[in-house]
């Protein structure tokens, strides 16, 4: 392990060790991508989750490493002995400033989440989806040669609703970590404590509250979900058929959970590697969309995202 100048200590993988190892639907998908794209999407995913790493951690200076982070970001090439997976990103970004200011509301929503996280309501959950998902998916959009600006809203859609898939399926593991993305309007604002406590079955009445929380986010996480799939016509169709096949089978860790009675304390859900190669066919039926004219943003989606200057106008 190696202490790099500027105070960070990284222990560094390929991006394609990080991606088979921790992004195993994206790693299925991305063989469907051409090869530039495939390499470029590789080291996009390999920098995101070296912040996500660093987020989740366990070393106390977590938030000091997270900020050091930013400012190498807004520095660029005027920053010396970065760690690679830095490096890579500014290098993808090169002349790219809508790429770093998406990095860099990322990295708020990670800066936030070393307090305590308890999410208030409905409009602070999209914004907090928006700044840890929504941005990769407007970093990916270029890579994807989506041409389009109007696609972007798309993209950010995507991300979103993805995140939601994520606080779903991890609350027990969340509430371990002191965080409740659950809004508490939804949830009675339970603390992390008593969501412990109801998975434990010592609180069955509290069980049920987040049960329905679940199945509320999902609702929303299916609205996400239609957006982004259907502004996939403004991608190649290869770009379209790869990051169509991911968005499926990751919709399906909440469909199966909802199917599965919402057993949330028994842990995470997966997409067997079976189900990945079935559900892989479902991307056919997204195609039909490219028969019919580009689709039209529903700008309520992004009503809660008028705070964030990157959002392209949707």
């Amino acid at each position: 392990m190696k202490i790099k100048p500027s105070g960070l200590k990284t222990q560094y993988s390929s991006p394609d060790q990080v991606l088979a190892q921790h992004g195993k639907s994206f790693y299925w998908a991305r063989f469907f991508l051409g090869k530039e794209s495939s390499q470029k999407a590789t080291h996009l995913y390999g920098f995101c989750r070296y912040l996500d790493d660093i987020a989740d951690g366990h070393e106390k200076d977590r938030l000091d490493k997270l900020l050091q982070i930013q400012n190498n970001i807004n520095l660029g090439s005027k920053s010396h002995n970065l760690p690679p997976q830095i490096d890579s990103f500014l290098k993808l970004n090169d002349g790219n400033r809508s790429g770093i200011s998406s990095a860099n509301d990322l990295l708020e929503g990670l800066i936030s989440d070393q307090n305590d996280t308890l999410i208030s309501d409905e409009g602070e959950l999209i914004q907090y989806s928006y700044q840890v998902a929504g941005t990769v998916g407007l970093m990916m959009a270029p890579i994807l040669d989506a041409k389009n600006n109007k696609s972007f809203s798309f993209a950010i859609d995507l991300g979103i609703a993805m995140q939601l898939t994520n606080i779903a399926r991890d609350v027990k593991e969340d509430a371990i970590y002191g965080r409740r993305y659950i809004p508490k309007t939804l949830c009675r604002a339970m603390t992390p404590d008593e969501i412990l406590i109801s998975a434990s079955g010592n609180d069955p009445q509290g069980r049920e509250i987040i049960k329905k929380s679940i199945n509320h986010i999902l609702t929303i996480a299916e609205e996400y979900y239609d957006s982004g799939l259907s502004g996939l016509a403004y991608l190649p169709i290869r770009n379209h058929i790869a990051i169509g096949i991911a968005a499926i089978i990751y919709r399906q860790i909440g469909r199966k959970l909802v199917k599965r009675g919402t057993r949330w304390w028994q842990g995470r859900q997966i997409v067997s590697f079976a189900e990945k190669f079935i559900y892989s066919f479902f991307i056919i039926i997204t195609l039909f969309s490219r028969l019919k004219s580009y689709p039209i943003h529903n700008k309520s989606l992004h009503l809660h995202l008028k705070r964030f200057q990157n959002i392209n106008g949707s």
